[in-house]
């Protein structure tokens, strides 16, 4: 398979793409099996996708991914914190609130994010359109204060 692709990009490929023999290396960089193990676990994208226009709340969070339950939400929040990926923000109540924004770690997923959803658009079937409308949030949507402000 990797033979018939001709000039493809090795810098996806372990070792520069080669093996000490000359052979090409279908072993996947470390770094893309990585950032797929992360990434590609279920509601993981989804919820990084939603913190994209925004810090949100934990409810709001819920209510941007259909189907994912609270447990199943606190759990992906807390593996992409220990990631450092998502900050989560503590403001004193009452009621206490605790509000997640993207880290500078996260934002910076925005281009590759951007062109999957562009490529997925072009090659899968049943992924063209954009987000349906009983999705969309009216504009006026105000973030969360900062914390200390």
């Amino acid at each position: 398979m990797l033979e018939a692709q001709g000039n493809q990009d090795k810098s996806l490929l372990g070792a520069a793409g080669q093996h000490g023999d000359g052979g090409l290396c279908t072993e996947p960089d470390a770094a893309v099996t990585r950032v797929f193990e992360l990434l590609g676990k279920r509601w993981t994208g989804l919820l990084i996708a939603a913190l994209m226009s925004g810090p949100g709340h934990f409810a709001e969070l819920k209510r941007a991914v259909p189907g994912i339950s609270e447990r199943m939400l606190s759990d992906r929040l807390s593996e992409l914190v220990a990631e450092g990926l998502v900050s989560r923000h503590v403001q004193e109540g009452p009621p206490l609130r605790v509000s997640y924004r993207l880290t500078h770690a996260g934002q910076e997923l925005r281009p590759a994010l951007t062109a999957l959803s562009s490529w997925a658009e072009a090659n899968l079937d049943g992924a063209a359109g954009r987000c349906p409308e009983e999705f969309h949030e009216p504009p006026t949507r105000k973030p969360p204060a900062e914390p200390g402000a």
